[in-house]
């Protein structure tokens, strides 16, 4: 914005120096005054940008640091890949910019008279854009940080996630799970033969480049197995790749795997679905902690967790086997279960609420919800699995009888709910 606003000035400029005033100023809107009152008019608009686009750092910060501290550190990444934020400080910063470059075209009469007025107004302009800019931004700012407002966009970025990562659709005609060949056993040799090749540095995997794996294998004729996958912690020299035959990896080959591998200090959304469930689960049990004891919020995440796992259960688990163009086994990677997700989704919040019934009664909703929507009967007995430990952690921590009977009545709607499935 700032590299458009320094074009729109030179641009502005030519055009006044191409074009005479006399009908700008005929218009009525336009700037009309003289080389003086053009200068403090721009030298004003100026001023006042740079130190409004520091108040709007200054609000960022203070937003920044109440998400933090209330609902978690990571979610500053959505904070700070705020596209509205992102919008008001380019906008403020590029109207100082451009008034700055208008500004030092501007000469008074014993330099050669040149007042830009088509510039002036359009700097003119630019202000009042940025106080409707700024009320804008106040309002947003109010508005993003709290927390039923949080955990909705970070709902809406999981739901995202399930469609980008699990596109299939159970017992939909050509679906992934239904054209893919058949999974075979790896060969007798890879147990014995197989050698790991190691990762080159620490830190978090964000992203695998499949293709390149799947291109690297076809190439030099390998069967690669992956040890790690989005998300998990890779240690220098721990192996992240079984490549069979074990004889075929060489310095080279390491260098090409280790490049299909992107590393970073923190989790990204990207390839690890668990991570967008690991920040509603994050909100929820600091919503729980005693220093905040806020369960609607809780409540709120465990809603959108159970809208997730709706959505998931209707999904097809993508297979981890690859193969090339001539149907050979060529990648093996490790795969998302259902099960895994929902033990991501529900353990940490259900040990925090133990002595809850509210949350308690509310993620039993959320199962029976889901149960209406689960296929799998491995998923059904997943789901039977949380319930029960959600009772039984329920029967030995809430005291009231009349609570635990309200949440012995949801179970118990809950497991009908799963019992079709089960049976």
């Amino acid at each position: 914005m700032a590299s458009l606003a320094a074009a729109l000035a030179v641009s502005a400029v030519e055009l006044d120096k191409a074009v005479a005033g006399d009908w700008l100023q005929s218009l009525g809107w336009s700037y009309s005054g003289g080389a003086a009152g053009a200068s403090l008019l721009l030298g004003t608009v100026a001023g006042s940008m740079i130190a409004i686009a520091g108040t709007v750092f200054s609000m960022t910060l203070v937003a920044l640091s109440l998400a933090s501290s209330q609902l978690g550190p990571r979610l500053l990444r959505n904070f700070m890949r705020d596209t509205t934020n992102q919008v008001v400080l380019g906008t403020f910063v590029a109207t100082f910019v451009y008034c700055l470059l208008v500004l030092r075209t501007i000469r008074r009469a014993d330099e050669g008279a040149f007042v830009p007025h088509l510039s002036v107004s359009i700097g003119v302009l630019l202000a009042v854009v940025s106080i409707g800019v700024l009320i804008y931004f106040i309002h947003h700012v109010s508005v993003s940080i709290q927390a039923d407002e949080v955990v909705a966009r970070v709902g809406k970025e999981l739901d995202d996630g399930i469609d980008r990562l699990f596109p299939g659709h159970l017992g939909k005609p050509g679906s992934e799970a239904s054209s893919a060949p058949g999974e075979p056993e790896l060969p007798e040799a890879f147990a014995r033969e197989a050698r790991p090749v190691g990762a080159l540095d620490n830190g978090y995997l964000q992203l695998i480049d499949a293709d390149t794996l799947m291109a690297l294998a076809s190439e030099e004729d390998l069967l690669l197995r992956l040890e790690r996958r989005p998300g998990h912690y890779l240690i220098k020299g721990r192996a992240i790749v079984m490549v069979w035959p074990g004889d075929r990896v060489t310095e080279t080959l390491v260098d090409k795997i280790n490049a299909a591998f992107v590393l970073g200090n923190q989790r990204t959304a990207a390839q690890d679905i668990e991570f967008s469930f690991h920040q509603l689960v994050e909100i929820a049990v600091r919503a729980l902690s005693p220093g905040i004891n806020d369960p609607f919020t809780a409540i709120a995440c465990v809603d959108r967790l159970g809208s997730a796992l709706c959505r998931l259960a209707r999904r097809d688990m993508p297979s981890s086997h690859r193969f090339d163009s001539h149907g050979r086994l060529r990648l093996v990677a490790l795969g998302s279960t259902f099960a895994g997700i929902a033990d991501t989704a529900f353990n940490q919040i259900r040990q925090s609420a133990r002595s809850n019934p509210a949350v308690a009664i509310r993620m039993l909703d959320a199962i029976a919800q889901i149960a209406g929507h689960v296929q799998r009967a491995q998923d059904a007995a997943c789901l039977q699995r949380h319930a029960g430990m959600i009772i039984r952690g329920a029967r030995e921590a809430v005291p009231e009888a009349d609570d635990l009977f309200a949440v012995e009545a949801r179970f118990t709607a809950a497991t009908q709910a799963l019992c079709e499935l089960l049976d």
